[in-house]
């Protein structure tokens, strides 16, 4: 493990020119949260599919967001996630055990797909403007000016898009800007990470000739390739095929906790080289060093712990939030959505300053796409 160099990044940055973002009295906290991760469309769909009622746009008990906990937290955006589950998974992304999931086919990956869009579409409808659905990074901050919540469509795990990448077009049109190919299994175009501890990234055969293929069909179409949850085969091919930025929306650092869900020095390295962006997990099981998802009491030193790191291997521009938030089990001291302010708190207390913080917890995820899609 290299020498964290922090403490000289930290005396970068502060005493820097500082351009805080105050954001609109819809929201309470000081800085926004523009996050890269979060399933909760995919656990809106399958509560509705159960019978019940959830309100996203007032207060979903027992979830991470809803537009309550947002405005308390200040989560002023993020990228929301379409995730097809296995049948025998539980609807959050952790499986019952600790295996990959068998793969599944492209008409329940459809099935999933499109319902957890119109639900997207159906809230932005029924939210009268308080969430809209975001192509661009000027739509982005249009809606983070006006307090509205800013929603990114992102597939995990490809499984929906057809051999011909006709799929991507109809989804493109729709409002699709992020992709994941894998999630933690195998598809037509990759192979995926398991879920085991400790363990390497180095599992399985890299991209497909169809993997290959779907790269540069979204370098065509300017959509982001999210490298989490990608074996590290698959994150090479990708990075010796793509001609963007190299983009892990919610992984963290191996040498801290050894799951292959995290990214070794030399991915991060490469990420570096490419001017690209990690967000940080807030899933204890990628934060802990021992690997456990079930503690709730991971303290949040252990996230600074993380985004040290990742600030000394990319850069003060290259580090990001992606929460998994519905997703996974995040450390107690946030909770949820409202819980962010604390996180801030964290970083505060840790000597970051109000630029880097402000890159953190927005600029530098809004920066990253207005790159990739060009707008």
């Amino acid at each position: 493990m290299r020498p964290l160099l922090f403490a000289r990044i930290k005396n970068l940055v502060q005493g820097a020119s500082v351009s805080k973002r105050i954001l609109p009295l819809m929201f309470e906290a000081q800085y926004p949260i523009f996050d890269g991760h979060n399933d909760t469309l995919l656990r809106l769909i399958e509560d509705e599919g159960k019978g019940k009622a959830p309100d996203f746009l007032g207060e979903c008990d027992g979830y991470h967001i809803d537009m309550t906990k947002a405005k308390k937290g200040g989560l002023a955006g993020g990228l929301f996630a379409m995730f097809t589950p296995n049948p025998e998974n539980s609807i959050n992304g952790i499986p019952r055990k600790p295996t990959m999931g068998d793969p599944i086919d492209r008409e329940r990956a459809e099935q999933f797909t499109y319902a957890m869009m119109d639900k997207g579409d159906a809230l932005i409808a029924a939210s009268g403007g308080s969430v809209r659905l975001c192509k661009s990074a000027a739509d982005i901050r249009e809606a983070m000016d006006a307090g509205a919540m800013a929603m990114v469509y992102h597939i995990e795990g490809a499984e929906v898009i057809d051999p011909d990448f006709e799929a991507l077009d109809t989804l493109y049109e729709r409002g699709l800007r992020s992709i994941g190919i894998t999630w933690s299994r195998n598809n037509v175009f990759g192979n995926g990470v398991p879920f085991t501890f400790p363990g390497s990234p180095d599992h399985g055969e890299g991209l497909s000739d169809k993997g290959i293929e779907l790269v540069r069909q979204c370098n065509k179409r300017g959509l982001v390739i999210d490298l989490s949850h990608l074996n590290e085969k698959g994150f090479w091919d990708v990075a010796r095929t793509t001609d963007k930025p190299l983009v892990a929306s919610h992984s963290n650092v191996h040498t801290l906790s050894p799951t292959p869900r995290n990214l070794t020095e030399n991915q991060l390295d490469a990420i570096a080289e490419s001017g690209g962006l990690v967000g940080l997990n807030f899933a204890v099981g990628f934060l802990r060093d021992d690997g456990d998802h079930a503690r709730k009491d991971t303290k949040l030193e252990t996230m600074i712990g993380h985004l040290d790191y990742l600030l000394e291997m990319l850069g003060e521009d290259g580090v990001a939030l992606g929460s998994d938030f519905d997703g996974a089990t995040v450390p107690a001291e946030i909770e949820d959505a409202s819980g962010l302010p604390l996180l801030v708190a964290e970083m505060e207390a840790a000597g970051y300053g109000e630029e880097l913080i402000a890159k953190i917890t927005h600029r530098n995820w809004i920066n990253l796409l207005e790159r990739t899609w060009g707008a």
